[in-house]
């Protein structure tokens, strides 16, 4: 189409109608039998869900998913962590976890997180002995945790 200049669709299309002839005489082949070999599709076969673009997304803990640049909220408790998202020929959308679709709608922003409120802890005045508490009255002779004695012996 380059090579005869065309650069409007109305010429693609005057185009087109010329050369299709052409191209099916050209590549056509005939059948080796007339008869119709087309099987049936079988029942319980979602011909939609097989030619979709599947996706794997994360599910979030509040239950939202981010797809093309959209939010979506699902309403069922499900216990999935990763979920499929089919973009399906005819432009709807599913959403599913191990073959089950999924309940779910388009939300324009997050839900706001519930803040929990900080548990203010005390802390604890450490614990000193008095000195007349038996601990500080326990003696081993010569160690150097009884600075005194010690420093008194080094001389």
């Amino acid at each position: 189409m380059r090579l005869r200049g065309i650069r409007t669709i109305e010429e693609g299309n005057r185009f087109l109608a010329e050369y299709l002839p052409v191209y099916n005489k050209r590549f056509s082949v005939r059948p080796r039998e007339k008869e119709d070999l087309h099987r049936a599709l079988p029942r319980g076969l979602d011909l939609d869900a097989i030619l979709c673009v599947k996706t794997e997304r994360t599910l979030r803990n509040d239950f939202t998913v981010a797809h093309n640049r959209k939010l979506y909220q699902i309403e069922e408790t499900t216990k999935a962590t990763k979920v499929i998202v089919q973009d399906r020929m005819d432009g709807s959308m599913k959403i599913t976890y191990q073959g089950h679709p999924l309940r779910f709608r388009e939300i324009t922003e997050r839900p706001i997180r519930e803040t929990k409120p900080s548990i203010a802890t005390k802390r604890r005045k450490t614990y000193i002995p008095p000195a007349d508490h038996p601990w500080r009255k326990f003696k081993i002779k010569n160690h150097h945790y009884d600075r005194k004695r010690f420093l008194e012996s080094q001389i």
